[in-house]
């Protein structure tokens, strides 16, 4: 079984920074790129950020500038630095990741999330 928990998601103010982690466990066997999602109330869930564990990343417009995502491979762990942050910023963040695991004596390869955490941006 695989497990994706985020933490470190709350209340910031305007300016301010937060920093989310997400580190994946279970039987694992590979993971390959780990993204961060997120979804204001009342829209659709959308790309953050993603990282390859090549290194390569890539970002939302929104956020260019202002947020870093960052992976260490060998803790299957990716993270969200968020600074300057905004009231538009505001929405549940998920961790997605592409993982190959072992389940019943069989691999598979598929996309998991995490259970969300909240990230408030208010004065």
């Amino acid at each position: 079984q695989v497990e994706l928990v985020e933490s470190g998601g709350g209340l910031a103010q305007p300016g301010g920074s937060l920093r989310l982690s997400c580190a994946a466990s279970g039987t694992i066997m590979r993971v390959d790129a780990m993204s961060w999602y997120r979804q204001a109330p009342g829209k659709e869930r959308v790309l953050v950020a993603s990282a390859t564990t090549a290194g390569k990343t890539d970002y939302a417009e929104s956020v260019k500038g202002r947020f870093t995502i960052s992976k260490d491979n060998a803790k299957n762990t990716v993270y969200l630095q968020m600074n300057n942050l905004r009231p538009e910023d505001t929405a549940v963040y998920y961790c997605n990741a592409n993982i190959l695991s072992l389940q019943y004596g069989k691999y598979e390869a598929g996309y998991y999330w995490g259970q969300g955490t909240q990230v408030t941006v208010s004065s």
